[in-house]
């Protein structure tokens, strides 16, 4: 045992630590937080409100073996040291090491380091500090004021809404962000309006002919106005009246903060914004690049020095310009760095393909920011119209001069259909042009775009809400299914109608077209679950649901961190009135469900409605309780995809209960589509076919369910035949498997085979193996009473249908070894069965044992 003891979070950091520290030191992980607020005591939510606020702390039960260890460790060690993150989260971890270590917090020994390399960690040792107790509060009162708002809140939901949902101070105006967006759209009405565009030729320095674009500065709402401007420039001459040319430049983006790479990573990447933490994390952990938690975008001396000398190696000393940025954000820490590599010099990292590509996007976004501003050249060319006085048509190009840092990096948005300049031919003024054609072409306004992971990281640091380190667990949390609050889909889009008017060769012609509108790829869409509940706390809890209060707290916390305000005192002043509002929400509101009376049903003459199911499902349905009679019961129908309560129509609801429908015969026999509690299905006589992920039954034609049969039946063919018995092939829970005689057999990954390429041989292989090992775990066997006794993973066990029990301890009090079990009897069998609270009955279920002797095999 070495004579230090060095306490970090991880395992993988540990392994890398200790390679640098040497034999002086042990380093262990204490695999994130040790202790947490109980969830198992009396006080459910562990605050004692009426003493300060004061939370109540335990071991959590996954944690007790990590801290025996770490106790036994600390107490051989003649010092031991406490190097967790640098965050609120880390030197929380810290105090709660030294409380449950009883160590003495005024002395022991606190390092922080921002990157895991040999003088980071040669400087953190020799440059010790103690916890810094502000922090500690910090971390306690977001923790502290997290419990409470979501304890009480999600209780609320559970009585007036539904079971399992639940609330939260950040998560709650993270939904409402995305639900407002979808009403924004949802009311949005698209305006019509048509778009100049003008193609010419002109020859260039060879003596070719060129084409380029110009554009009408203006546009025009009604066709008519657009034709009329068409007609105007029938026969003018078009002639270059200006050209205007201007040196610009552009310049790199600053180095990555923990939101900036969660953004850059979704849309460069594709990650999510948890998968992107994740990866950050291994990378860090591994030495590869610095901490990922972080709001600065300063980077240090000695990384600077760093880069300037990589940029001038690979790229040249044009290249190279020295930047420090400064963070416009109140509360960021300076003293921090942004994510960069640790050693730049390393161009890749990483042992997996996630862990490559995020490395390569933070090189080169960090080596881009100390390269030198591209230089580009704009040239904006005004066309003038003989027959048009008082208008002009404008063409813009760019020239790229000097590359600069774009020879390594372009920074993405969330919008990126600009489309790229083009170059300009060589023109002069007073240049007569040759007009190709000009079209009008019908164009329409758009709507707010929907919120894609990124976009809502980027909203939500905008308005202050929360801290990057919290947005990959607050957007998974929305997003999870318990919850249903925010769905992330990909939606086809609608096909528009759209009109064209062309001007060429003298003749104006016109034409209509199409364009799919309304693609989705990878977007946020707030469920009707979501709206339900962020309007019930909207009504309800305004001020929490503030996005100016939210973002408020987050200010507090920081002054907490700093010391300048108590902790507890702060709580005190938002906990009352809160609490207050929830008792009076509890006594006053009804239970919601979000329902819409739209009208009558036109054959029943009953009302049909939109609702909130109990079990959380939007739902239409036909008849209140007052039209129905005696023992009769409304009836119901799902919405189909991209349906929800606020703007489903009689109509579409009406349609909800086409289902099931008949769609016509085959062979003599019903094709039925329906929706049943497992999906939406085809059936064929007696055989119910699920259809394929994402397809709307409404849609399914008698051709389409005819092909879906005969692609089932085609599935369920045998593939060959063992002692007389066939042998067929399908998919399902667990992955692809062989069936043969009530027999199911998984086909393993590393057998050779898939479901496409199974053969008859290699099916009687497995088969076979799979027989062979059912019958030897078989030690006992009661047929008539489906009582088995088996070899498990463990050892022995008493299986009763598909219930597992223990057996009786064996002669030395142990657990019985095989050769022990396999001579206990049927009356001890049942009498171990008894004692754990279970019964069984010849069929092995649940009920009174019949007291028939069982066959013994």
């Amino acid at each position: 045992m070495s004579k230090n003891l060095l306490i970090v979070e991880s395992p993988a950091k540990a392994k890398t630590i200790e390679k640098i520290l040497g034999k002086d030191f042990t380093v262990k992980s204490s695999y994130g937080h040790v202790r947490d607020l109980d969830r198992e005591g009396k006080n459910k939510m562990a605050i004692d409100i009426a003493n300060g606020f004061r939370p109540h702390y335990v071991v959590t039960p996954d944690k007790a073996k990590v801290v025996r260890e770490l106790k036994d460790l600390a107490a051989k060690a003649e010092e031991v040291w406490l190097a967790t993150d640098e965050d609120r989260e880390g030197e929380a971890i810290s105090w709660h090491l030294a409380e449950v270590l009883n160590l003495d917090i005024a002395r022991t020994k606190r390092i922080v380091f921002r990157e895991i390399t040999k003088p980071a960690i040669t400087k953190a040792v020799q440059t010790p500090r103690t916890i810094d107790i502000n922090l500690v509060n910090a971390q306690q009162a977001r923790r502290v004021l997290d419990r409470l708002v979501g304890f009480e809140l999600s209780e609320l939901l559970w009585k007036k809404v539904k079971g399992q949902l639940s609330a939260g101070r950040v998560q709650s105006v993270a939904v409402k962000l995305v639900v407002e967006r979808e009403r924004d759209i949802q009311n949005f009405k698209a305006e019509a309006y048509f778009k100049i565009t003008a193609v010419f030729e002109v020859k260039n320095g060879q003596g070719k002919t060129v084409s380029f674009r110009a554009a009408g500065p203006e546009r025009f709402d009604k066709e008519g106005d657009a034709e009329d401007f068409l007609r105007r420039c029938n026969g003018a001459t078009f002639s270059v009246d200006d050209i205007r040319v201007s040196p610009t430049k552009r310049k790199p983006a600053a180095p990555f903060t923990t939101s900036t790479l969660q953004q850059e990573a979704g849309r460069k990447l594709g990650f999510s914004v948890n998968r992107t933490m994740g990866v950050a994390q291994r990378l860090y952990e591994a030495g590869h690049i610095s901490y990922m938690r972080t709001d600065s975008t300063n980077l240090s001396e000695t990384a600077l020095t760093a880069i300037a000398a990589a940029i001038e190696q690979n790229y040249g000393q044009r290249y190279v310009q020295t930047r420090r940025f400064k963070t416009n954000k109140a509360g960021a820490q300076e003293a921090h760095e942004a994510i960069r590599p640790t050693y730049i010099e390393n161009l890749t990292a990483g042992t997996d393909r996630d862990e490559q590509r995020l490395y390569e996007l933070i090189w080169k976004r960090t080596i881009a920011s100390q390269m030198a501003d591209a230089e580009l050249e704009k040239t904006v060319v005004d066309i003038a119209i003989s027959t048009v006085r008082d208008a002009k048509l404008v063409a813009e190009g760019e020239v790229l001069r000097f590359d600069g840092f774009l020879k390594v990096y372009l920074e993405s948005t969330d919008d990126d259909e600009d489309e790229e300049q083009a170059v300009l031919p060589p023109m002069t003024k007073g240049q007569v042009l040759d007009l190709r054609e000009m079209s009008a072409t019908e164009r329409f306004t758009r709507p707010p775009a929907r919120f894609s992971e990124p976009s809502l990281v980027k909203k939500l640091e905008e308005l202050g809400i929360g801290r990057p380190s919290t947005y990959a667990p607050t957007i998974t949390k929305i997003m999870e299914e318990t919850r249903g609050y925010v769905r992330k889909e990909n939606r086809d889009g609608t096909v528009r109608p759209y009109r064209v008017l062309t001007l060429k060769s003298g003749e104006i012609a016109k034409r209509s077209d199409k364009e799919t509108v309304g693609q989705e790829k990878n977007k946020l869409f707030a469920t009707d679950m979501g709206f339900l509940v962020v309007d019930f706390l909207d009504e309800h809890f305004k001020k929490i649901m503030d996005y100016g209060f939210t973002a408020g707290v987050e200010d507090e916390l920081d002054r907490i961190a700093e010391g300048k305000v108590q902790w507890a005192k702060f709580l005190d002043t938002f906990y009352g009135p809160f609490h207050q509002d929830v008792e009076k929400t509890l006594r006053e509101s009804e239970r919601v469900s979000g329902e819409r009376i739209l009208g009558k049903d036109p054959k029943s003459g009953r009302t049909v409605l939109v609702r909130m199911s109990r079990l959380g499902k939007p739902v239409a349905q036909i008849g209140k309780p007052d039209e129905l009679a005696e023992k009769e019961t409304p009836r119901y129908g799902n919405l189909k995809p991209g349906q929800n309560i606020e703007t489903i129509s009689l109509e579409e609801a009406l349609s909800c209960f086409d289902l099931p429908k008949t769609l016509g015969e085959h062979d003599g026999q019903e094709i039925v589509v329906g929706a049943g509690k497992f999906g939406p299905y085809v059936k064929f006589g007696s055989s119910f076919i699920s259809l394929p992920k994402g397809e709307d039954p409404h849609e399914v034609t008698l051709e389409r369910a005819l092909a879906i049969v005969e692609d089932k039946r085609r599935a369920d063919a045998p593939i060959g035949h063992f002692e007389g018995k066939p042998i067929t092939k399908g998919s399902g829970r667990f992955g692809p498997f062989v069936k043969w005689d009530d027999l199911y057999v998984n086909i393993p990954k590393g057998s050779g085979f898939t479901i496409q390429t199974i053969t008859e041989e290699g099916a009687i292989e497995l088969i076979r193996s799979k027989r062979e090992k059912e019958s030897n775990k078989f030690l006992l066997r009661w047929e008539e009473e489906n009582i088995s006794v088996e070899i498990g993973r463990w050892g022995p066990f008493i299986r009763v249908g598909k219930q597992m029990f223990r057996l009786p301890p064996g002669f030395d009090g142990k657990r019985m070894t095989a050769e022990e079990a396999a001579n206990i009897s049927l009356a001890e069998v049942k009498r171990a069965i008894a004692e754990q609270g279970g019964a069984t009955t010849t069929t092995g279920k649940t009920g009174t044992t019949n007291g028939k002797g069982g066959k013994k095999k």
